[in-house]
């Protein structure tokens, strides 16, 4: 038995800093042996989101794990649920986790290319062989109506709420986040606000 692959995918304006949550996940992960796959997106403060989806799918082809969980954040959760529906079944991953999901009418200029439809509930539920879910918090300024509302309910996906987080990013406190590495792992099945 393989170990578990992970495709971790960033948001508009993010270079992979070491201090982002995401950046500390994929080496937690790696650390533990598992296939981690973290790639730059391009021109990541001028997005195009062909070319977001191409790289996601060339990604998807190089996962090689028996359990396949990807986790996105911000822009990269409107890639998920507007490109995995038409990608084909056989790439389709286990696990998805979609944090911090932004309102399309909050996306900045630089980031419009991404207001595309999205799948209906069914469609983006079936984009994960085992298991998908939303997890987000109060206050967030790209998501100010909150993505339960906005995504979790009306998709029928099930959400995580994560208190006093904002947007989920190192401003918010959101360094190391050991929720969301436990949740990859699977000692939980949920995703909780950290306690430090």
């Amino acid at each position: 038995m393989s170990a578990p692959s992970f495709l971790i995918l960033h948001g508009i304006g993010n270079r992979r800093p070491p201090e982002h949550w995401q950046f500390q996940l994929a080496a937690a992960l790696a650390a533990d042996g598992s296939q981690v796959l973290y790639p730059q997106l391009p021109d990541p403060d001028a997005p195009r989101f062909d070319d977001w989806a191409e790289v996601l799918v060339d990604e998807l082809e190089r996962f090689d794990g028996d359990e396949r969980t990807i986790v996105c954040h911000s822009l990269s959760c409107l890639l998920w649920m507007a490109a995995a529906p038409g990608i084909a079944p056989e790439l389709r991953p286990d696990r998805v986790l979609l944090v911090s999901p932004p309102a399309p009418e909050r996306l900045p200029a630089e980031g419009a290319d991404f207001d595309r439809a999205i799948g209906s509930g069914e469609e983006i539920r079936a984009t994960a062989r085992r298991e998908i879910r939303i997890a987000a918090s109060d206050a967030d300024p790209y998501n100010p109506a909150g993505a339960e509302a906005f995504y979790a309910t009306p998709l029928g996906i099930p959400f995580d709420f994560v208190a006093g987080a904002g947007h989920i990013t190192p401003a918010d406190g959101y360094g190391p986040w050991r929720s969301v590495l436990d949740w990859c792992r699977g000692d939980a099945d949920r995703v909780t606000a950290d306690d430090a």
